[in-house]
C-alpha cells in the first residue's frame, strides 16, 4: 500500500489555482491543453476510485469535456481518488485500466504515477511549483522506468522520448524519464 493522498492533494492545490484564462494553455503533454489535462485528471481520477473500490469500470483516460463546476469536481473527485486507495481491499485482486487487466497494486502505482506526472504537468502549464514527497518519488521512477528502454513506438500514448539529463534532483530525473523536459517551463507564474 502507498499513501495517495499527497500527491492527490498536491494536484488539487494545483488545479485550484487553474485560471479560466489559462484553460487553452499548452502542456507537456502532447497536444493536450491545460482543458484537456483537466479533463483527463477528472476521467483518471474517477475511474480509478472506482477500480480501488472493486466496481465496474469503464476505461478513464480520454480527456472528458470539463462540466461547470470543474475545480469543485476535481477536487472531490481527487479526494475520493485518495481515500479509495487507503483501504486495504484496493490493493488487492485484480483490475482493469488503460484495457489491461493486471493487480490491484500495481494499479495503485500507476494512480500515483498520473497524479505526480500529471500534476506537475498542470503546474508547469500555469508557472505554478509543484511538491512531491520524497517518498513518492521512488514509486513513480520504478514504473517509468519499466519503458525507459522501450522502443518509441511502445512509449506513445504513455511518455515522449527520454530527455537527457545529467543529474539533476530525483524529480528531475524520473521527469526526463517519462519524457518531460524539467528545465523548460511552458509559463510563467503569474
Amino acid at each position: 500500500m502507498h499513501d495517495l493522498g499527497p500527491a492527490a492533494q498536491e494536484t488539487a492545490r494545483v488545479v485550484a489555482r487553474v485560471r479560466d484564462d489559462d484553460l487553452a494553455r499548452p502542456t507537456p503533454c502532447g497536444d493536450w491543453t491545460v482543458r484537456d489535462l483537466l479533463g483527463h485528471l477528472l476521467a483518471f481520477a474517477g475511474h480509478f476510485v472506482r477500480v480501488a473500490r472493486h466496481e465496474a469500470a469503464e476505461s478513464g483516460g480520454a480527456p472528458q469535456p470539463l462540466p461547470d463546476d470543474w475545480r469543485g469536481e476535481l477536487a472531490a473527485t481527487l479526494d475520493d481518488l485518495a481515500a479509495a486507495w487507503r483501504e486495504p481491499s484496493a490493493w488487492e485482486g485484480e483490475g482493469q485500466a488503460g484495457g489491461l487487466t493486471m493487480p490491484r497494486a500495481e494499479l495503485g502505482v500507476v494512480a500515483l504515477e498520473e497524479l505526480v506526472l500529471h500534476g506537475w504537468d498542470l503546474a508547469q502549464a500555469i508557472g505554478a511549483g509543484y511538491d512531491v514527497r520524497d517518498e513518492d518519488l521512488p514509486v513513480v521512477r520504478g514504473f517509468v522506468a519499466n519503458f525507459e528502454h522501450a522502443p518509441q513506438e511502445q512509449r506513445t500514448g504513455l511518455y515522449g522520448p527520454v530527455v537527457p539529463t545529467d543529474g539533476g534532483s530525483e524529480l528531475e530525473r524520473v521527469l526526463a524519464l517519462a519524457g518531460r523536459d524539467p528545465h523548460r517551463p511552458l509559463a510563467t507564474a503569474g
